[in-house]
């Protein structure tokens, strides 16, 4: 079980901006850091003793055989001029494992011990001999998909397969286990769904005849505006004759034309939803106050590391932000972000668009496929392929566009509405504050604002004191602030602001996400390297588990590990910070940890990285590569193997 650290913060905290005090007793002489050129890199190793690497395309850290190709290193970035910023994302990053031919993969039917319907149509290999000779050695331990579910549906193909599988390559089948088996996971595409949403037979009525109803509405207002401008205009008097009655009650309450106008004509047939709308009771209500909301992650929020957020408290958890196009056209790896586990009990999907009709569609779809207590509109996203499609933050220049999604999204679901947004698209010229009590009378049930404009990025700390000043506008009303959230100072310093509901953890999560866990019981948790790597453990088997115990899944999990350690590596222990609490754009100085693997974990090289990954998943295999996601996250240097 973990420590409590005995370290107390000073009265005065002497630390410089941007760096993390270590103590002296940790600390080790800087080693050089090669961003422009690809030449002589000296990487730590296990041990904490620094070891060069005199040829890029040699490495000899690597356990497994891991180089740097030269090519590769002018692509990501390495030559390019100082006076560029290492910022965003690693744009040209090519896929970390190549899936072989269908006709050199053995096909899926054989795989599970059954036979192939297709006989010599098939376009996958049948030689069983043959896959079993080329096939990568089996992993120790037992197969995760086999201990859940009581039998492996990946058969001979399973990276485990010596755990259930007979001499005679029979899969064996534990019905005990099997019989009490049951889904974990909700939200998954159906083939019958996806063939509907392709051939474009969904019903849409519902969403279509709100978004219609919308636009007539919005056309309507200025017919009416300038028909009471004509009647307020033909009805004028002289200044020397009294103004008749009539005259002066239209003049004097002009806020009444609008409901005395006539109403707007509407198409199709007169149903229960024109005449009575539902009361804000009629839906289903979540509460959201003092909780802590894990942020929908991009990459590395997915369905695993949710589940290890939730062990350690997270009360809210959002899948990843998908794209509502996508998922309209029933794209699989976009479904695959709204999938739930059985232990996310609050639970929400975010999508992002462009489209008032595109949004209300998609809302729908998941409102009535899916299981999900909440529907999250993406206003924050900052990268430009969102922006410069009018969504993600892009919608907080539009006000009209932004209002015509929130209002017609919000008419057609009976879950709560949030918005995620950030405190504008420049800097300093934020309008968060302006925007925030409309979303209210638009139809939002919550809104999480992240205190840094789009401009900023992730630049630079976040501003509390704009959160504070909006949520005031709140009214007692649902409202989140998001920004730099690392310890449970910094969440205690948070809700000192008025009118705060909860707090949504993003990045502070990814570094340490035990910070649910130090919240709740207002502590800092000293936690060793080997708890740390059981954490990791069991990231590997929940990501067996939900990807495949096969070589493609092996695969997939291995890099949302190697992207998750590319934050996780930040993470600074207590025992080593000489001023308390790390705050989350501080940077430590090169330090050696208490032991050989703290040491590997601090280190933000690639490489050792990969070596982490090894320990769990076993070597990489041949046509591996792997380039962080984001770039300031490690040495801009592609990892492959040899």
């Amino acid at each position: 079980m973990a420590s409590e650290a005995a370290v107390q913060k000073p009265a005065v905290d002497e630390r410089r901006k941007g760096e993390a005090p270590i103590k002296k007793e940790f600390v080790r002489p800087p080693r050089e850091r090669h961003h422009e050129t690809a030449g002589d890199k000296p990487t730590p190793s296990a041990e904490g003793e620094p070891q060069t690497v005199t040829n890029p395309d040699e490495s000899a850290t690597a356990t497994a055989g891991v180089k740097r190709p030269a090519d590769e290193v002018a692509e990501s970035g390495a030559d390019a001029p100082k006076s560029k910023r290492r910022r965003g994302m690693n744009k040209k990053r090519g896929p970390s494992y190549s899936q072989k031919p269908a006709a050199q993969r053995l096909c899926p039917l054989l795989s599970r011990c059954e036979l192939c319907l297709y006989a010599e149509e098939c376009r996958f290999s049948h030689d069983v001999a043959a896959f079993m000779a080329e096939k990568p050695a089996d992993l120790d331990g037992e197969c995760p998909v086999f201990k859940e579910v009581g039998k492996c549906h990946f058969g001979l193909s399973c990276r485990f397969a010596k755990s259930h599988l007979s001499a005679a390559h029979e899969n064996k089948v534990d019905m005990e286990v099997l019989s009490k088996y049951r889904p974990t996971t909700e939200n998954t595409l159906s083939k019958e769904l996806q063939s509907t949403l392709r051939h474009r037979r969904y019903d849409f009525t519902r969403a279509d005849e709100n978004v219609r109803r919308l636009d007539d509405r919005r056309d309507a207002k200025p017919v009416q505006a300038a028909a009471a401008l004509d009647s307020t205009e033909s009805l004028t008097c002289n200044a020397s004759e009294p103004c008749p009655p009539e005259i002066v009650e239209s003049s004097a309450a002009p806020e009444t034309a609008e409901a005395s106008a006539p109403p707007v004509k509407t198409v199709g047939c007169l149903t229960d939803e024109d005449l009575i709308k539902p009361r804000p009771a009629e839906k289903k209500t979540v509460d959201f106050s003092d909780k802590l909301y894990l942020a929908p992650l991009t990459t590395v929020g997915n369905l695993p590391f949710r589940r290890i957020c939730k062990r350690f408290g997270a009360d809210i958890t959002c899948g990843e932000m998908a794209l509502a196009t996508q998922l309209l056209q029933g794209q699989t790896s976009e479904w695959a972000l709204v999938k739930r586990h059985e232990c996310e009990d609050i639970f929400g999907v975010q999508i992002a668009g462009a489209f008032p009709d595109t949004m209300t569609r998609c809302a729908q779809l998941l409102q009535e496929t899916c299981q999900l207590d909440f529907i999250d509109i993406n206003v924050g996203c900052p990268i430009d392929l969102i922006f410069k499609k009018g969504a993600g933050c892009a919608l907080m220049s539009r006000t009209r566009r932004f209002q015509s999604i929130v209002t017609s999204v919000a008419s057609v679901m009976d879950i709560p509405l949030s918005v995620k947004m950030r405190t504008g698209v420049y800097d300093r010229n934020w309008n968060a504050h302006e925007l925030l009590p409309k979303l209210y009378d638009w139809g939002a049930s919550l809104v999480t604002l992240h205190g840094r404009s789009r401009e900023q990025r992730y630049t630079r700390q976040a501003d509390w004191d704009y959160i504070g000043r909006c949520a005031t506008m709140a009214d007692g009303r649902y409202f989140y602030g998001n920004g730099d959230i690392l310890s449970y100072e910094d969440f205690e310093a948070s809700r000192e602001m008025t009118g705060l509901s909860g707090v949504m953890l993003a990045r502070g999560a990814l570094i340490k996400p035990w910070v649910f866990t130090e919240i709740k019981e207002r502590r800092h948790w000293d936690i060793s390297s080997s708890e740390r790597f059981d954490i990791l453990k069991d990231f590997t088997r929940f990501g067996l588990s939900h990807w495949g115990s096969d070589s493609k899944g092996v695969e997939s999990t291995r890099r949302f590990i190697l992207e998750w350690l590319s934050f996780l590596h930040r993470y600074i222990p207590v025992g080593i910070l000489e001023v308390l609490p790390q705050h989350i754009n501080d940077r430590p100085a090169p330090y050696f940890g208490r032991d050989d693997m703290e040491t590997l974990m601090a280190s933000d090289n690639c490489i050792d990285w990969v070596k982490i990954s090894e320990m769990l998943l076993g070597p990489v295999s041949d046509g591996f590569s792997f380039i962080p996601k984001h770039r300031a996250n490690s040495y801009p240097i592609p990892v492959s193997a040899s």
